[in-house]
C-alpha cells in the first residue's frame, strides 16, 4: 500500500465509531462500492467490501458489508485489476 490511505469512521447500528481506511473504490452497475481495511498497517490488514446502499433521501452515505458470494467475488476482481499489488482473498 502506497502513501497514507483516507480514513473514514462509521457508526455502527449499535452506536459505536468504527474507523477504516479506503484503499480503492469503484462503481459497477450504478452502485458504489469501496474497499477498506481495517487498519493502515499493511502487515495486519483486513480488507471488506463495503456497498453504498443510500437512498436519495439520506442526508449520509449509508454502507453495508459485501455479504453476497456472487456479488463479493465480482467486485473482488474488479478492485483486484485495479490494485494488482494488493492480495484479496
Amino acid at each position: 500500500m502506497e502513501g497514507k490511505q483516507e480514513e473514514i469512521k462509521f457508526i455502527t447500528e449499535d452506536g459505536e465509531e468504527v474507523s477504516f481506511y479506503v484503499l480503492e473504490q469503484t462503481r459497477l452497475g450504478g452502485v458504489n462500492y469501496i474497499l477498506v481495511s481495517t487498519t493502515d498497517d499493511e502487515e495486519d490488514a483486513e480488507a471488506l467490501i463495503m456497498k453504498d446502499v443510500s437512498k436519495d433521501t439520506d442526508e449520509e452515505a449509508i454502507y453495508d458489508i459485501v455479504e453476497d458470494d456472487q456479488e463479493l467475488e465480482l467486485v473482488a476482481g474488479i478492485f483486484r485489476e485495479l490494485l494488482d499489488d494488493i492480495e484479496l482473498y
